[in-house]
């Protein structure tokens, strides 16, 4: 028999991409696939759009607004595929996504084997995507992967993945407390209970980085700053009950280092713990540095401004990237997945 795939789509605030997510959700060749949509309290016209998509197949929940973790917990629950399929609800699937994973996957017979695929980021037109080959990119053990992935500081995306059900069983729930990289420490109990990861380059992703609300947002503050370290908390203990020697120990410090600019100069108590930790680790951070670009700012006004500058400056490239290619999009409909 040919194993039901379930597409999980937690949705807020998306009703100007979730459109374009469930038809290249619904066009998987994978003949044998529930989609469910699990509405976080949005306060636009997301549920009205994707109740369009019912007579399609596609069910829908709702629940009061409870962020992107509960969300997919409760779509989950609903859920009874043999394979997970996790969706954002302004991103996209390749047509054959699904079909190529679950390929490699039968031809494996492991339900312990995680599959990874190719990932392009695009803002609004999915055909400019760009699929920049990391070192994650290849097959790899569970150790080696987390390694890699704090070495080079990279990044795999959410819907790169097919998660068995049985490995998401064994992983456990996405954690509530948790309102950033909430998928970067799920993602690491579920390689921590894989037997390998296969990755399949025929298989491709269209990240779209367009959104600003992508999923639940809680603005910066005193729960959501020490919800980003208990996760990088959690991902470190994770690494270590599985590799503790120099090199995942450097791995250790050097995701630390990478990431202590979000608590730099404030928060002087996650700077000591984090301080605390490294020293564990046999390591030492260093003050967060800057480009030659804002370097002159830090020395002449101080660090506080260089960052400032540092944010504001991508704050106002982003924007216009984004304006000059919507632009573009809106004189080259359709926003489509293009046949690859």
């Amino acid at each position: 028999m040919t194993p039901m795939v379930s597409i999980l789509i937690p949705a807020y605030n998306a009703e100007q991409w979730i459109g374009d997510t469930l038809e290249s959700a619904l066009q998987q060749t994978w003949p044998n696939k529930e989609i469910i949509v699990v509405d976080d309290g949005s306060t636009d016209d997301t549920l009205r759009v994707a109740q369009q998509y019912a007579a399609r197949g596609v069910k829908l929940a709702t629940q009061a607004n409870s962020g992107a973790a509960a969300a997919r917990n409760k779509a989950f629950e609903l859920s009874a595929g043999e394979y997970i399929q996790w969706l954002d609800a302004d991103d996209m699937l390749s047509a054959q996504k699904i079909s190529e994973q679950m390929a490699v996957a039968q031809s494996c017979q492991d339900k312990r084997t995680l599959l990874s695929s190719c990932w392009g980021e695009f803002m609004y037109r999915p055909a400019k995507a760009e699929f920049i080959p990391s070192p994650l990119w290849h097959d790899l053990t569970p150790v080696e992967w987390l390694l890699r992935k704090w070495e080079h500081n990279a990044h795999m995306q959410t819907a790169t993945w097919l998660v068995s059900r049985e490995l998401s069983l064994a992983a456990g729930p996405w954690d509530t407390r948790l309102f950033g990289d909430d998928d970067g420490e799920y993602f690491f109990r579920v390689i921590k209970q894989c037997n390998g990861i296969r990755f399949v380059p025929t298989a491709k992703v269209f990240y779209r980085a367009a959104g600003s609300n992508r999923l639940s947002y809680i603005p910066r503050s005193e729960k959501k700053i020490r919800a980003q370290f208990l996760g990088m908390k959690l991902q470190i203990g994770y690494l270590r009950s599985l590799a503790d020697d120099k090199r995942a120990q450097a791995a250790c410090v050097h995701y630390l280092q990478t990431w202590l600019h979000n608590f730099y100069p404030d928060r002087q108590d996650i700077l000591e713990e984090a301080n605390q930790l490294v020293g564990q680790l046999g390591g030492k951070l260093r003050v967060p540095g800057f480009s030659w670009k804002y370097a002159w700012i830090e020395k002449t006004l101080g660090w506080n401004a260089a960052k400032r500058a540092q944010v504001q400056y991508n704050q106002w490239k982003t924007c216009a990237m984004r304006y000059w290619d919507k632009t573009l999009a809106v004189c080259t409909r359709p926003n489509r997945v293009p046949s690859l």
